[in-house]
């Protein structure tokens, strides 16, 4: 491995334009936030250096055995994220790059393209929350005040930013791609009298320092490695990937796959988790999750992220399988759409691989969601799959074993219906037993405003919460009005306080419990404000039939409150409507299936030592 002569930044970008700067299929997408960028920028200004590069030169012989991207130049969070594919002459020698890609591409970002990012509290399926910017520096002065300890003023800017700060006197905005397309000496005189800064020492200072960084100071270190082994340029990969933004595993194994697989594993994989998430009202799913379904479908030994499982055998195993294994992971997620669940209220995603795995077991197809003749079984897994993700820590610690002892019960009792009661056995064994319990139920019934379950039990209690839509956890009776010190101030005729000491705190104690929260649309709750539950009922549906679809749809009494007096006969009755909501739920509506399997004699012991069935 060798040392190359330094180049310059601009002459980095042209290589990356003419395509013999690229970047191997073993490499991760662009992960760097606009921050990231700006301090890089920042760096350059100051001279500082940006860290050294490793590249690789790739001969003509190699590059038909391997596939390669082009660099990021307008990344949108929105809609494009993935690095296009190019192809490249065989009679072609090129330089891929190993380590410094996140750098290289927020260069050629700044520099020459766009970064789109979501606005903030803008819809994340909207395109309109994903503006076009492009980076600017403000000639005008320095950074403000900051906690990264910037000095030049960059910023990611919309055209109708730059257009509102025309009369802003301590702002004057410069493409930073302008300085780009001003390679020669007289080009950058052109750019000084563009923004009318020729006369004016400090912001023709910064413009000429930008420049001279760009195309004169050879910044950029790269050392090379010439080898031609592809194992051992893997090794090289995953070992300068330790740090800088961390390479998770998926990210290894997406990488791995890529290189290793006919076709184009990237774009199988980011294809099938678009589509998946595209389902019903929408998921969240992740690359992780369907990777880690795909080791446990194609049934994989060891199941771990770790590298020594990314072994080319494994690697073939999910090529060979992948149709079916996208297949079955469709209708799993199909089945958790017509559980009601959804990214709003799927607390884990890692539910989905059991089920999936359960689909590609038994060769189901989406006829499976709709036929009368599994009804029961839909209800058996659907009461499994609600009770995972209610009780705390199933999804948490533990889940390779887990998924491990899940799939070998699967391969030895689900041939014709799943087998929860041995399933059950195997979690309790692992702490982690799904029994309805009082305990169970006490637990959902306390959870409190503000708690990341909160939103996603509600979800899932109440099927017509569409949470493709915006929904807020919403007080039914207004938390506003039980404020403590307007608790202690109400008072009797007679001037005695309403409620003692002990029922204010009572009181503030049952505020923001389960049994007070419901799921609003959010301009309804808006306008819902701190209106007492009756009255707003009242204002809110004109006729008595609406009225009572409201309260039956979310589980209220038949009487809402219409006074602090009456919240806790309100509050007790709530809670009783959703303890009987829960236990329904949660229970299976065939509960003959949950007794009628016994777990084949050697299986327990084989699943008490965490063994696999290969």
């Amino acid at each position: 491995m060798g040392h190359k002569e330094p180049m310059t930044i601009a002459t980095a970008l042209r290589q990356i334009q003419d395509r013999t700067l690229i970047l191997p299929a073993i490499q991760r997408e662009y992960v760097w936030k606009p921050s990231q960028v700006i301090r890089v920028f920042d760096s350059v200004m100051r001279g500082y250096p940006v860290g050294s590069f490793l590249s690789w030169k790739v001969l003509p012989e190699t590059i038909s055995a391997f596939k390669f991207y082009g660099f990021m130049k307008d990344y949108s969070a929105f809609n494009n994220r993935h690095n296009p594919v190019i192809d490249i002459p065989a009679d072609r020698e090129v330089v891929a790059i190993l380590d410094g890609q996140q750098r290289l591409t927020s260069l050629n970002i700044g520099l020459r393209g766009t970064y789109a990012y979501k606005n903030h509290g803008g819809w994340a399926n909207k395109a309109w929350s994903y503006p076009e910017r492009r980076l600017y520096l403000n000639l005008a002065g320095e950074a403000p005040e900051n906690e990264l300890g910037l000095k030049y003023h960059f910023q990611f800017l919309t055209s109708d930013d730059v257009a509102a700060a025309t009369d802003d006197e301590s702002k004057n905005w410069m493409l930073v791609s302008d300085v780009f397309d001003a390679p020669e000496t007289s080009a950058l005189v052109q750019l000084l009298a563009k923004y009318g800064v020729g006369n004016d020492p400090q912001a023709s200072g910064l413009v000429s320092k930008l420049w001279e960084e760009i195309h004169k100071t050879p910044s950029l270190h790269f050392y090379e490695e010439t080898d031609q082994d592809i194992e051992r340029v893997l090794d090289i990969f995953v070992r300068v990937n330790s740090g800088g933004t961390v390479l998770s595993y998926s990210d290894l194994l997406l990488s791995i796959a890529t290189a290793q697989w006919a076709g184009d594993a990237r774009a199988a994989v980011h294809g099938l988790v678009d589509e998946l998430n595209q389902t019903g009202n929408g998921f969240s799913f992740s690359r992780d999750t369907v990777l880690k379904a795909g080791l446990v479908i194609a049934d994989v030994g060891e199941i771990g992220f770790k590298v020594k499982n990314f072994t080319a055998a494994n690697m073939a195993k999910l090529e060979a399988g992948w149709e079916a294994m996208s297949s079955s992971l469709q209708v799993a997620v199909g089945l958790l759409s017509d559980f009601g669940l959804s990214g709003g209220s799927l607390t884990a995603d890692s539910v989905l691989i059991p089920v999936a795995y359960y689909v590609h077991h038994r060769g189901l197809g989406h006829e499976y969601r709709e036929s009368p003749k599994s009804r029961a079984d839909r209800e058996v897994l659907r009461s499994w799959v609600l009770r995972s993700l209610i009780v705390r820590g199933v999804w948490g610690s533990g889940l390779d074993t887990l998924l491990r002892d899940v799939r070998t019960i699967i391969r030895a009792e689900g041939a014709t219906q799943f087998p929860v009661a041995a399933i059950e056995r195997a979690m309790a064994r692992r702490g982690k037993s799904l029994a309805v319990t009082e305990a169970l139920v006490d637990d959902v019934l306390s959870l409190e405003y503000g708690r990341p379950r909160t939103f996603a039990v509600l979800a899932a209690l109440f099927p017509h919460v569409d949470t493709r839509n915006q929904f807020h956890v919403d007080h039914v009776f207004p938390a506003a009005l039980l404020d403590a010190k307007k608790l202690r101030r109400l008072e009797e005729d007679d001037g005695t306080p309403v409620f003692a000491a002990a029922e204010v705190d009572d009181l503030l104690d049952r505020r923001d419990q389960l049994p007070n929260l419901e799921l609003l649309p959010g301009l309804e709750n808006i306008g819902k404000s701190a209106t007492v539950p009756s009255k707003w009922l009242d204002a809110t549906y004109s006729s008595s039939d609406d009225r009572s679809a409201f309260l039956e749809r979310n589980a209220l009494p038949a009487t809402l409150p219409s006074s602090e007096v009456e919240f806790v006969a309100f509050f007790d009755q709530r809670r009783a409507n959703l303890e009987a909501q829960i236990v329904k739920m949660l229970t299976p509506a065939t509960p003959g299936l949950v007794g009628d399997s016994d777990t084949p004699a050697g299986l327990d012991e084989e699943l008490a030592e965490g063994d696999d069935i290969d």
